[in-house]
């Protein structure tokens, strides 16, 4: 299957996407350069998504958006929610992550922390692994479970909980749950379903010290980091995860989205630390 979702351009601060039958511009708050495709592409848009000054705000549509819509990405079709925050329901620089489960999780338990609408897990589920995803959102795993009836040919190998990220992992400690990986997707501030408070600066050394509780014995243990935290460059992650988890093999750089143009727009940090 192809992918229906292409990046096409971005510059003056927003990014022009299609997404299956849709081109819509949304915010890209790193864009600092021009656009690359003329003005015409753009105005071939049928929606944007324009923010406010609370950090919040709207859809204004050229053409009429229906609330839903599927579209192929990544190997996986995925349904399309646009939201009031801006989102669709992916991210689509996870996909070299996407990728690597699929090639490197066969046979192992994964868990999926922060696991937004399931693509990761979808993705460890297709590889040949268990999975486990956590979100903190009913609403998400409502999302993800659709997304898995999408697509019935992948295993049905994922177990869909909503729970604040803290407490599952230290149940599972308790209940001597171990796993082969774990990923973790954090967002710089959150609240759990009880009202849990997340600062990343704070929590997320401790959730990985957790984390390291969780491993097998004897058998090598891979951690799947990404972050869009201010602050949180790939030598800080890298120090935060070494200095849980000792000496490690660590990848890891700027994630990005490819454009149409041949250039790419970066969208966070991401890396991978095998602890043999």
């Amino acid at each position: 299957m192809n992918n229906e979702y292409q990046l096409l351009d971005s510059g003056n601060l927003k990014k022009l996407e299609q997404v299956g039958p849709y081109r819509i511009i949304r915010p890209a708050l790193n864009a600092f350069w021009k656009p690359e495709l003329p003005e015409r592409e753009w105005k071939a848009a049928v929606s944007e998504f324009v923010r406010d000054s609370s950090g919040n705000g709207k859809w204004r549509n050229r053409e009429a958006l229906p609330e839903t819509w599927n579209c192929v990405l990544g190997k996986m079709t995925i349904k399309i929610k646009p939201t009031g925050f801006g989102h669709l329901g992916f991210f689509a620089e996870q996909f070299r992550n996407w990728e690597y489960f699929r090639q490197n999780c066969r046979n192992m338990d994964t868990l999926n922390l922060f696991a937004y609408s399931g693509l990761g897990s979808l993705a460890m589920a297709a590889g040949g692994a268990k999975v486990c995803h956590i979100d903190a959102a009913r609403g998400m795993i409502e999302w993800g479970r659709e997304n898995q009836a999408l697509n019935p040919n992948i295993p049905n190998a994922v177990r869909w909980i909503t729970e604040d990220v803290n407490r599952f992992v230290q149940r599972e400690e308790r209940r001597n749950s171990l796993y082969d990986l774990v990923a973790l997707d954090p967002p710089t501030f959150g609240r759990g379903p009880s009202g849990q408070l997340w600062k990343i600066e704070n929590d997320l050394p401790k959730l990985l010290d957790n984390c390291r509780k969780l491993r097998k014995p004897d058998r090598p243990f891979t951690v799947v980091l990404s972050c869009h935290s201010p602050g949180f460059s790939l030598m800080v992650l890298s120090r935060i995860v070494e200095e849980v988890f000792g000496k490690c093999e660590i990848d890891g750089g700027e994630m990005y989205i490819p454009e149409s143009t041949g250039r790419v727009l970066p969208a966070g940090i991401g890396l991978r630390a095998i602890i043999k």
